[in-house]
Order: C-alpha cells, then sequence, then structure tokens
C-alpha cells in the first residue's frame, strides 16, 4: 500500500512516507534567524538577554530547590515529622526557597542584561570591556543598599565573575594577545 522506504537518485535520503517529500532539501548551511539586510549575522546583546534571564531563573529554582529539599529534611526529621506532614513540609521548603533563589537570580539577570544593553548601545560596540562593565556595575547595584564596603565587595564579585566568562569565551583572543 505505501512504500515506506524510498530513496532518491541525487544522494540515497530516505523520502518522507507520509510528507511524500525528501527530507534533505531542508537541511541548510545557512544561519536559522531571520535578519534584515545589511545588519550582522549574530544575535546581539539584547537578543540574548532573554535567554540569560529566563536561563538563570531556571538556575536559580533548581538550586533553591535542592537546598531547601536538604534544609527540609533536617528540619522536619529534628521536628520528628512522619508521612504526609514530613512529605508537604519538604515541598513547602523546596517551593520557598527554590523561588527565592530564582528570584534573586532572575532579578541578578535582568540587571546585567540591562547594563549590558545599555554599554553597547552607548559605545556603540560589542566587546569584552562592555561584560568587564556591566558585572561590575551589576555587583555594585546589587549590594548598594548594604553599605559601602558591601557594595565594594559585591562589585568586586561582579568583577570576578565577568573577568572568568572572558577567560572562558574569548580563550582564542588571549592565546594570541599572551604569544605576541
Amino acid at each position: 500500500m505505501f512504500e515506506y522506504l524510498v530513496y532518491s537518485n541525487r544522494n540515497l535520503a530516505p523520502l518522507s512516507p507520509y510528507l511524500n517529500f525528501d527530507p534533505s532539501y531542508l537541511k541548510s548551511s545557512q544561519p536559522e534567524f531571520i535578519f534584515p539586510e545589511g545588519v550582522s549575522r549574530h544575535r546581539g546583546r539584547f537578543e540574548l538577554a532573554f535567554s540569560t534571564i529566563g536561563g538563570m531563573c531556571m538556575i536559580g529554582g533548581a538550586i533553591g530547590g535542592v537546598a531547601g529539599l536538604v534544609q527540609g529534611i533536617k528540619d522536619t526529621s529534628a521536628a520528628g515529622h512522619t508521612g504526609k506532614l514530613r512529605r508537604t513540609q519538604l515541598i513547602n521548603y523546596m517551593m520557598k526557597q527554590g523561588a527565592g533563589s530564582a528570584n534573586t537570580l532572575g532579578v541578578v539577570a535582568v540587571m546585567y542584561s540591562a547594563f549590558g544593553v545599555g554599554l553597547s548601545w552607548l559605545r556603540d560596540t560589542e566587546d569584552e570591556i562592555n561584560t568587564l562593565a556591566a558585572g561590575t556595575a551589576t555587583g555594585l547595584l546589587y549590594k548598594s543598599t548594604s553599605g559601602l564596603k558591601s557594595c565594594m565587595k559585591g562589585g568586586a564579585g561582579g568583577l570576578a565573575l565577568a573577568l572568568a566568562y572572558c577567560a572562558f569565551t574569548s580563550r582564542e583572543k588571549l592565546t594570541s594577545w599572551t604569544s605576541n
């Protein structure tokens, strides 16, 4: 009735029995994003901000959920809870800690993305200086309500994380720079 495996003469790719076309036509080496003419062929900081913020929220929720589970196990066993009461308490610990951590990392990601996008628009370039400045400014702003000493520690922490990120993503530039 149906011929489930038919090979084309061109490259022996199987035809789809349901759609009646050769799937090898869909394979393309071109980018999968649609860009306006005259625009560079990579996503900018603004486009990447959305995935950064969402990813940080999910990572924060996962880390917070695990931390809440560990704390919940300690507290419920110390309180002597068993059965349904313990299970409910464990879920409460996980959800509360997960939501708090997701919120914290999400806010940090929003601040970092806002600084990064603003700097790239102001400087009209995208380089490591924007990343370092955005990380430092994020740390400074995040800890700004805790006093000057904590604010400076936050800025140093943001700068350290941004330096680690730049060192990881720009290894080729660093090796060519140090070899000259």
